[in-house]
């Protein structure tokens, strides 16, 4: 039998708010983070500039970052390849590996070329710096050209959720708001 706080806190009852009043709390939580002096950096993330989290910009930038510890994920560039490194879940089993092998890791796996640009899309575009199309390149390995379409992001562009950049994708205030609907429709 549990408690009034248990009763009213059971699973499942926790509703998220109607888009219309979701998008509403964004931007009143916008307006007061920036009227503050912590403005938006990131989709979910506010900071007195200057005072980013840099590790939290390591894994939006698509940068190099070790996972370490049960369940712990990674991405490491190794010779030119990047690999996803991953530790095991368990802890019991991942100190038992640390003890026969000198690390609990998974072995490493190399990250496809197509992966890679989703990744270093999906991450980069939740920025408000934006996401240096040079970044995609290298991820793809391939000229940009081959791998976004300029009439989608004209589109993009024209229905105010990106700027118009020459060489980066940056999401306007409206378009973070849209963030999953505009990387769905660049793929």
């Amino acid at each position: 039998r549990g408690t009034p706080f248990h009763t009213r806190h059971a699973r499942g009852e926790f509703k998220i708010p109607e888009q219309d009043l979701a998008a509403d709390l964004y931007d009143m939580t916008q307006d007061m983070m920036g009227e503050a002096g912590y403005p938006a950096y990131e989709i979910s993330n506010h900071a007195i500039e200057g005072q980013e989290s840099r590790h939290n910009l390591i894994y939006w930038r698509y940068d190099d970052y070790a996972g370490i510890g049960p369940g712990a994920h990674g991405r490491l560039t190794q010779d030119g390849q990047k690999f996803a490194t991953r530790g095991h879940r368990a802890p019991d089993i991942w100190l038992d590996k640390v003890d026969q092998e000198g690390h609990g890791m998974h072995p490493f796996e190399p990250v496809a070329p197509l992966a890679k640009y989703q990744e270093a899309m999906m991450m980069g575009m939740r920025l408000r710096e934006g996401l240096p199309l040079s970044r995609l390149v290298d991820a793809y390995g391939a000229p940009i050209d081959d791998i976004l379409s300029k009439d989608k992001i004209a589109t993009l562009v024209k229905e105010g959720v990106l700027e118009d950049h020459p060489d980066m994708l940056k999401t306007t205030p409206q378009g973070f708001k849209c963030l999953n609907a505009v990387l769905a429709y660049l793929a």
